[in-house]
């Protein structure tokens, strides 16, 4: 027998946590075509690092992954509702949108680096033509981009025009209201950066 004085163990109550459902990305989508805010930060943390997996492996470069990545997020929260679950899962629908957005910034960049040879190309006033064409053939789509921030605002602004709009110099003078010699100077003096900025690079 127990002794009167001792006293018996103490039982002690421990809470079993419920099992929470797991949701999948095909539900969490169709919340989000409802307008569901929560279901979309759900689906983010579910999907967006292999959303950056997918695009890193087309784009290479970190920033622009990261930069697309957030355009693929802002996509699917403002086309939800046209998904259609009955041709295919939602992360594959997810996915494929991932992967045009990254094929997409990658034609769109080497457009780009064409524009940028053919002002360079066009203009009998520059002869460090060759240069920059040399440069622009075999340097990455980033250096491009880095050697850009190099110019001033205003050397950039006509620049960017022709690089990335593609337009001529009495296009860029109209488009800026300015004078056609004043656009041709900045231009000329951006390209001289640019080809010292682009020999650097492959040095």
């Amino acid at each position: 027998m127990r002794p009167e004085h001792e006293e018996l163990p103490t039982q002690r109550l421990v809470a079993v946590p419920t099992p929470q459902r797991r949701v999948d990305a095909d539900e969490l989508l169709a919340r989000v075509a409802r307008g569901d805010e929560r279901a979309f930060a759900e689906l983010y943390d579910l999907v967006s690092a292999r959303v950056y997996g997918l695009i890193r492996r087309v784009l290479r470069d970190p920033a622009q992954s990261e930069e697309v990545m957030q355009e693929v997020m802002i996509e699917v929260w403002r086309t939800a509702a046209r998904y259609d679950g009955t041709r295919g899962s939602a992360t594959a629908w997810v996915f494929t949108i991932a992967h045009r957005r990254a094929v997409d910034r990658v034609r769109s960049e080497q457009a780009g680096i064409e524009r940028v040879r053919r002002v360079a190309a066009v203009s009998a006033e520059t002869p460090y033509d060759d240069v920059v064409e040399s440069a622009t053939a075999r340097i990455e789509q980033q250096q491009v981009r880095r050697c850009l921030d190099g110019l001033t605002d205003l050397q950039r602004e006509a620049i960017t025009l022709a690089y990335y709009g593609g337009n001529s110099y009495r296009e860029v003078a109209d488009l800026l209201g300015t004078a056609l010699p004043t656009i041709k100077t900045r231009m000329r003096d951006g390209l001289i950066r640019m080809r010292d900025c682009l020999g650097v690079a492959l040095s």
